[in-house]
């Protein structure tokens, strides 16, 4: 059977449609005035360029290392004037003292958090604002921190997909930043101005909604943006030449796998997308040149809601609530047949299949209805079962790695974990999802951890603000930066480009209307009670993922539309 199942796979392949080739992504460079930059400093810190930016350099460095490798100007909410007079006047202070000293001169209450990236692609950091310690905010009801993104860009990201939004100009703030613009877009408020030639972006994840307690609503978001912008100073960076724009490089195994095959991009599985006539995005672009994030191969790039065991997204499924090991059911939007078994099947098998933008209620730019599920589930090499008669995947048998040389952006106890990229050729931001907190936690997988590409970081898990709250799988998305900020696009053609250098061999696509090879799925591995591994289970926590993004569902609209339907507040995260 084996045998014959191979024999049509490698009929299959010498059959199949060419590949569209993979592209690299199309990158504007800013060209830095770094004159008008040390110009506006002149009154304090006269000279060129070089020598302005050098003294910055010299006193912000102190309380945000690294300063001086960023490409562009680097704008904080900071006093390096009045920091840089305290550590003159108090000259060999030890490190702890110098960076609680630090944090005193942060203007308009705003806190550092340990996440400060600079590199030739510019700079990112995150800023956090407890709004009860604040007079003019304290009528918020927001209990938890609000965390600011600020990055200054040296190079944006021109989207083949849908037009991204225009925004509006924000007139309060015009005199400070001329031509400043508001957008809200993906569950973000982003403010965007240019200043010395350089993009600079803040963002705050919030909803659209009426005040509640747990929710930072998007007005109230707008009032801790002018206050964050309207601290802003110039505290420094390195003036250089331009740096060139390095594509991105697409290269491939010359040899092609007898095994792996993927779809196309965009071909989800079919009336699975927002809506039965909308589907996914042909979007052939490789984003960055990763390592493949699961350490080992084979893995299954699939969807974790409309296959085998999956709950279909809460569309609804021919039986209510199966209960047992391999009943058969089906999504009611497609009838295709499962079996009520994590194990079964498709699920760990080529071809891989795209579901970036599958039915999610996640709002998805570059989607075409807008909303979908923001990245791609890949299964590991294998499920384990406690027995036989199971018919769930245990978790954390399969280690998931960094995908590129980079820094971490977590906080303690969530679940995301956030991998920024900042090269010549790349900035990017990778998110991982569903593996154990506390495994995190243990390992220092947290805010301002440097780690290199193939590093462990955890381990396959099925986590989702709780334990076995999903499938067991890995969620991986990726954002890229555009004159608008963050922005998803789709990492399925990266992964692809990732694991055809993993395995040493280039797969073979499946276009629309090509025949599909046979399944041979891996079959589950059994297990005793006595060899599951003992993993401490994480608690529920309902606060802040990061300083980024809150992975959790929402009913809130960027557009408010009748036509959407209510959304269940319980439901397992893809």
């Amino acid at each position: 059977m084996k045998r014959a199942v191979l024999v049509g796979i490698a009929l299959f392949i010498a059959s199949a449609a060419p590949a569209e080739e993979m592209k690299s992504p199309q990158i504007s460079r800013a060209h830095v005035d770094w004159g008008a930059a040390a110009a506006s400093l002149a009154e304090r810190l006269p000279g060129g360029p070089a020598e302005t930016f050098a003294k910055l350099d010299m006193a912000a460095g102190v309380g945000f290392p690294g300063i001086a490798n960023s490409s562009v100007p680097v704008l904080l909410p900071f006093d390096v004037d009045g920091f840089a007079k305290e550590i003159a006047l108090n000259p060999g202070q030890p490190p702890d003292k110098i960076t609680t000293s630090a944090a005193r001169y942060m203007r308009a209450d705003f806190q550092p958090t340990k996440f400060f990236l600079t590199g030739p692609s510019g700079y990112d950091a995150a800023f956090a604002l407890t709004l009860a310690n604040v007079p003019d905010l304290s009528d918020i009801g927001y209990g938890d921190p609000v965390y600011v993104l600020f990055s200054g860009l040296a190079m944006t990201y021109q989207l083949d997909g849908p037009t991204l939004p225009d925004g509006e100009p924000v007139k309060s703030l015009q005199d400070n930043f001329p031509g400043i613009r508001r957008y809200l877009h993906e569950s973000y408020i982003r403010y965007s101005f240019e200043r010395y030639g350089v993009t600079y972006v803040a963002a705050i994840y919030c909803l659209d909604t009426r005040p509640r307690k747990k929710i930072l609503t998007c007005r109230q978001a707008d009032r801790v943006m002018d206050r964050f912008l309207r601290a802003l100073r110039l505290a420094g960076g390195t003036p250089a030449a331009d740096l060139p724009t390095e594509a991105v490089r697409v290269d491939r195994p010359k040899e092609t796998s007898k095994d792996f095959t993927y779809f196309s991009p965009g071909l989800i599985i079919p009336n699975t997308g927002l809506k039965k006539e909308i589907g996914g995005r042909a979007d052939y672009t490789v984003y960055a040149r990763l390592r493949f994030p699961i350490k080992e191969a084979p893995a299954f790039a699939n969807s974790q809601s409309f296959n085998n065991w999956g709950d279909c997204d809460f569309t609804g499924r021919s039986v209510r609530s199966p209960r047992r090991k391999d009943q058969p059911y089906s999504c009611n939007v497609n009838g295709r047949p499962l079996v009520f078994n994590e194990s079964g099947g498709t699920n760990y098998s080529y071809p891989w299949r795209d579901n970036f933008c599958e039915h999610r209620r996640y709002f998805v730019g570059q989607c075409p209805g807008g909303e979908g599920h923001q990245g791609q589930d890949i299964r590991p090499s294998s499920c384990t079962l406690h027995n036989e008669g199971a018919d769930r995947c245990q978790p954390y048998q399969h280690e998931v790695v960094a995908a590129h040389d980079g820094f971490i952006l977590r906080a303690p106890k969530q679940e995301a974990v956030y991998l920024f990229l900042n090269t010549t050729s790349t900035h990017a931001r990778v998110r991982y999802m569903h593996m154990n907190p506390n495994q995190l936690d243990t390992d220092g997988i947290v805010s301002g951890k440097l780690v290199h590409e193939g590093d462990r970081i955890g381990k396959v898990g099925n986590y989702n603000n709780r334990e076995r709250g999903t499938t067991y799988h890995l969620h991986f998305d990726m954002q890229v930066p555009t004159k608008l900020g963050w922005v998803f696009v789709n990492p399925y053609m990266t992964l692809v480009a990732a694991y055809e250098r993993l395995i040493g061999a280039r797969g073979t696509e499946i276009k629309d209307n090509d025949p599909v090879p046979p399944v041979a799925g891996v079959p589950p591995v059994i297990v005793r009670p006595s060899e599951t591994p003992a993993v401490a289970l994480a608690p529920v926590a309902h606060t802040e993922e990061s300083a980024a993004v809150r992975a959790k569902t929402h009913k809130a609209k960027e557009k408010p539309s009748k036509k959407r339907k209510a959304v269940k507040k319980k439901r397992r995260r893809g």
